[in-house]
């Protein structure tokens, strides 16, 4: 592996593990690093793509800050088929969580955000994320706290829904400006480039922005 690395060339190195979904996940110390098994020198990295939906879900128990116990939650777990692919389990659905993505690109090193699923809130007329805590020690808390059960409650930023298909869009030109926004707030808020975007389920339906 290291060999291949010294070639002239680019390569892509692909890691498949979910931050914050291990045994440990009360707590703030999971991380999806990799290289300790590959042989390869972090110095020899130039990017590293975090992989993002535009919502949040998770499978079992555990802390989920931002999960939707409601109507909106149903809609968002129905519109993104969010169910077990063997089991056909429905998943747990909730905003985005900025406080918590921004934490795992930070001790990842991400340097470039991948957001999947965008189309999946198409036809939702308002759209939130998650912006900050409230925890005993802090009324608003834009840090991830060590531990998540000690979060009372969550601050979420509203946007408007763009309300249309944008399968067809193929450049961030040909965005709705709602979708910008949403864009942009996160792009802000985790200090991270959104370089992809993935605006339907086909293998070319992929924005490079």
């Amino acid at each position: 592996m290291a060999q291949i690395f010294w070639r002239k060339g680019t390569r892509l190195h692909v890691g498949c593990r979910f931050w914050y979904l291990s045994i440990r996940y009360f707590f703030k110390y999971d991380c999806c690093w990799y290289l300790h098994g590959t042989c390869v020198a972090p110095n020899k990295i130039r990017k590293i793509i975090g992989i993002t939906k535009a919502y949040c879900t998770r499978v079992g128990s555990g802390p989920f800050p931002s999960e939707l116990l409601d109507e909106t939650g149903e809609r968002l777990r129905k519109a993104g088929n969010e169910f077990g692919s063997t089991t056909g389990r429905p998943r747990r659905c909730g905003w985005l969580d900025l406080v918590q993505l921004k934490y795992s690109n930070m001790i990842n090193g991400v340097t470039d955000l991948c957001m999947t699923k965008i189309d999946v809130l198409n036809e939702f007329e308002t759209i939130q994320l998650v912006n900050s805590y409230k925890t005993p020690n802090h009324p608003e808390d834009v840090e991830l706290p060590f531990d998540l059960s000690t979060i009372d409650s969550i601050q979420l930023k509203q946007f408007d829904g763009w309300m249309q298909d944008v399968s067809h869009c193929k450049n961030f030109s040909n965005l709705p400006l709602q979708m910008k926004s949403y864009l942009k707030f996160t792009e802000q808020f985790c200090q991270t480039k959104i370089s992809l975007l993935s605006n339907g389920p086909g293998r070319d339906e992929l924005i490079v922005l």
